[in-house]
């Protein structure tokens, strides 16, 4: 997300009394900038002429730290109002499309049930079965338990039959009577009726009904959305654990329809709304909020209610009190030090201050340089040195909680809404094939497909007439490929296809003696064995039967889920018939569901897999259906309905992974007794995979201090490759510049050679120091410093992996290696015994180093390998 930069810029100073954190942060980086305008006075009063080289950098240094400090804060404050407004973005996004892709099935359950035979029959007067029709409607409701009434009304409003015995209506004057009469699809009615006279407003999708024979319109069906109950398990399930924020659900007139806490926010509560994610504070009810807002992006062209809209809001003072701050903790440090080296790209305020701490080491470590050897006024720089040294330690303690707060920030916001966003996954799937469920047993019931079915043997009128009922709902629910009707042996007799004309077992072009499944011509063929047993041990009509997630011949040999019922005898329900079976479009409709998830977010990728970890649908064109997801096997345990997240390794990059597992919908796979487990994961990738070994316990690294005597004194200049600790000869060394500086350009075949670096007495060649000591790059990051090196007339730039000080050592600590006698040109001849033995440190012999970087690449490699034994 973006914070908007018109008409509403973030203002810091409004949302900086709400972090506390970050005003303790800002406090301290005041006090550090006074120290810091304190050491730099000090050095022109004390000892001017000797500081006169370092100055310039201090003065640098104070001024860039006053800039880092306001960068360093307007960052913290930014990412942590960013992370509220992406998170309750998210929740106010799924608050109005969950409940668009529901209503959507209520407008195909309409336009389907207003056609059904035995209701138009009964509402025509053919008949009078009162205690069928009713039957009928409760046979319904217990299917698809999202409806709290089903009414059949004539065409004056009068009410033929309801299922509600506690709402007992007789008629209607309602005007959705009349506009449903007058048009040709489904009128979709939300506010106070007298249809429902206990509730002060009802959601009711009606159609008109017509006379079986004549086509007379006859009457009206009305379906009871139960609105509140749905929208109170939406609230329970994805509402924030903490319930600092409310989630809503608007009308057009940013009126409150559906909340989560109505004591807080209540029902008919007009409230502001803000669907362009500026980062301003909005008042109602006289408390601040952040807030977020989205219409439907709509579903299968359905938009949903005219003008209802999702909204979270959460109050300003409680928004940024439960952040989380420990997404780094038990990561590998190297894994740490590798996210840490994508700053640049992932925050820039935060690579600056990375730099920033760099930068400070650089300024002590080069005034060492610039004083080891000498004696006399130069002393007093020392001085100016070790409190520069002493602050800039402080200060990279406090940056290094900053930038740790500031990256934890963001991770741990990318965290929760990677857990957020698969929960939302994984209910999304468990919400669609809730309403599959229900589809199966409902045509299962069609009075004319059980006659049928019935009959000794099947006639060609029969059989064209079921698959011309088959055709009609089809059309209605697309999100199935096929439906099909089997009798009792399991031979299919009737079938859809969606990319031709219904099929019968009397079509002639079809050879009725196959015994197989073809990949279009399904009839006569007969459904596999198991399944048929299991289709025939259904004990009632509201059991049901799925086929496991493979491919089938019946989906192109595609893998999905077939949805089977059993057909019952219409005089005898006890006696199975045959069943239905009905193909879920799985291919179109889960991507769907993943892509719409993530918002196909170009570094996010998203999976529905089983406990085996076997792909069930991907936004990875890598990782196809049915291969296997390497994910840790914690999360395949998961249990039901729990969320977990965290960072891994994922394709070689640093990715916040976040995993759910499903927990059903309602009575579907909670009640039902079908048990299908499926997990949702997504993976948003960080950067690719840097690997690190700087992650040093500094103080195994730090000097015991004990200064030798001047006579025998030798300083050196101490830098990290890697783990490992080396020196050169201080005198050699004249100063320190950052990796970033160097200009990339090669010097013919010389790997070793990196690029070039601009000095102001003229332009050097840059040596990567850590391939010649290994064979292999380094790779450069905020930590990486380029030391300039001189031997005679020559100069060159050594890149290293991090610098460390200048001390002292005497003669007697400095110790030839053991090879050293063997090989004169050896790059390490001799080591420092530091803190009394317990410190080794290698000693580069720099007439030696520059021959070696004479050599040719061939002998220079060889000597390598030699002095590497």
């Amino acid at each position: 997300m973006t914070i908007m930069s018109a008409p509403h810029p973030l203002q810091i100073d409004t949302f900086l009394p709400y972090m506390r954190d970050v005003t303790r942060c800002e406090q301290s980086l005041r006090e550090l900038s006074l120290m810091w305008r304190m050491i730099e006075s000090s050095a022109k009063m004390n000892c001017p002429v000797e500081a006169s080289t370092i100055i310039p950098t201090m003065a640098a240094t104070r001024a860039g730290f006053d800039r880092l400090e306001h960068e360093l804060v307007s960052s913290l404050v930014r990412e942590k109002v960013m992370n509220v407004l992406a998170e309750i973005g998210t929740k106010s996004q799924y608050v109005i499309d969950i409940v668009v892709r529901n209503l959507y099935e209520r407008t195909a359950d309409v336009g389907f049930l207003a056609t059904d035979r035995e209701l138009c029959a009964f509402a025509a007067g053919i008949h009078d079965h009162q205690n069928d029709i009713r039957e009928r409607l409760l046979a319904y409701r217990r299917k698809y338990t999202v409806y709290d009434e089903i009414m059949l009304l004539d065409t004056e409003g009068n009410v033929l039959m309801q299922i509600d015995d506690h709402m007992r209506v007789e008629g209607s004057l309602d005007p959705l009577i009349k506009e449903t009469l007058e048009s040709d699809s489904y009128v979709e009615t939300f506010r106070a009726t007298d249809l429902r006279p206990g509730k002060q407003r009802a959601l009711i999708y009606s159609r008109k009904m017509m006379h079986p024979d004549n086509g007379k319109v006859i009457g009206i069906l009305c379906l009871s959305f139960d609105f509140e109950q749905e929208m109170a398990g939406i609230f329970t399930s994805h509402r924030d654990a903490a319930s600092r924020s409310n989630m809503l659900l608007l009308d057009h007139d940013n009126r409150v329809i559906a909340t989560a806490d109505p004591l807080w926010i209540p029902i008919g509560a007009t409230v502001p709304v803000n669907h362009n994610a500026y980062p301003i504070l909005m008042m109602f009810g006289g408390r601040e909020y952040l807030v977020r807002t989205f219409y439907a992006e709509g579903y299968q062209g359905y938009m949903g209610p005219p003008g209802w809209q999702g909204q979270v809001m959460i109050p300003v003072d409680v928004a940024f009190a439960a952040n989380s701050d420990d997404a780094l903790d038990g990561l590998d440090a190297n894994m740490v030090d590798g996210l840490l080296s994508h700053a640049k790209t992932f925050c820039p305020p935060l690579y600056e201050i990375m730099n920033a701490a760099e930068t400070i080491r650089r300024v002590v470590w080069n005034g060492q340089v610039m004083a080891a050897g000498q004696r006399g006024d130069l002393l007093k720089l020392k001085t100016i040195l070790d409190q520069i040294g002493e602050t800039g330690n402080r200060s990279n303690e406090l940056f290094s909680k900053s930038i740790r707060d500031l990256y934890e920030t963001v991770l741990g916001s990318s965290l929760l809404n990677a857990q957020f966003t698969a929960h939302l996954l994984v209910d999304l799937l468990d919400r669609n094939l809730y309403e599959r469920a229900d589809d199966c047993r409902w045509w299962a019931l069609t009075p004319e497909l059980r006659t049928v079915l019935a009959e000794p043997e099947q006639n060609r009128q029969g059989i064209e007439k079921i698959a011309s009922i088959l055709s009609y709902i089809n059309k209605l629910y697309t999100v199935y490929t096929r439906i099909f009707v089997y009798d009792r042996s399991g031979r299919i007799i009737a079938s859809t296809d969606t990319n031709r004309e219904p099929l019968t077992a009397f079509d002639s072009t079809i050879d009725q003696s196959s015994s197989e499944l073809a990949s279009n011509h399904v009839i006569g063929a007969t459904i596999e064995a198991d399944t048929l047993a299991s289709i025939l041990a259904l004990a009632t009509e509201q059991d049901y039967f799925v086929s496991p997630f493979v491919p089938t011949p019946l989906y192109d040999n595609r893998p999905t889920y077939v949805y089977h019922a059993a057909i019952r005898h219409p005089d005898n329900p006890a006696t199975v018939v045959g069943g239905i079976g009905i193909v879920f479009d799985a291919a179109v409709e889960f991507l769907a569901m993943l892509r719409g998830g993530i918002n196909e977010k170009e570094k996010t990728k998203a999976f529905f897999i089983d406990r085996s970890g076997h792909i069930i649908s991907s936004t990875d064109s890598s990782r196809p259906v049915g291969s296997r997801l390497d994910i840790e096997p914690a999360m395949l345990a998961l249990e039901n309905g729990k969320s977990a997240s965290s960072i891994v390794v994922h394709d070689n990059d640093y990715a916040i992974m976040g995993c759910s597992a499903s927990s059903g919908y309602r009575e579907f796979k909670v009640l039902d007794g079908y048990k299908e487990d499926v997990l949702a994961v997504v993976y948003e990738s960080l950067g690719e995979v840097r690997e690190y070994n700087t992650s040093r316990d500094k103080e195994s690294y730090t000097l015991d201090g004990n200064s030798p005597s001047a006579s025998s004194a030798r300083e050196f200049a101490t830098f990290f490759i890697d783990q490992e600790l080396f020196a050169l000869p201080a005198e050699t060394v004249t100063e320190a510049f950052t990796g970033s500086a160097i200009t990339p350009m090669s010097m013919g075949s010389r790997q070793e050679c990196i690029g070039m670096l601009s000095l102001p007495q003229g332009v050097i060649w840059v040596f990567d120091l850590g391939h010649i000591i290994r064979g292999t790059p380094s790779v450069i990051d905020s930590s990486s410093q380029v030391l300039i090196v001189r031997h005679g007339e020559k100069t060159v730039g050594l890149l290293v992996s991090e610098l460390h000080g200048v001390p002292e050592f005497s003669e007697s600590e400095i110790m030839p290696t053991p090879l050293a006698s063997l090989s004169e040109g050896m790059l390490v001849p001799r080591v420092i015994k530091a803190n009394g033995g317990r410190l080794l440190i290698q000693a580069i012999d720099v007439a030696n180093l520059f021959c070696m970087l004479q050599k040719p690449e061939a002998e220079m490699r060889e000597l390598r390998d030699w002095t590497s034994q």
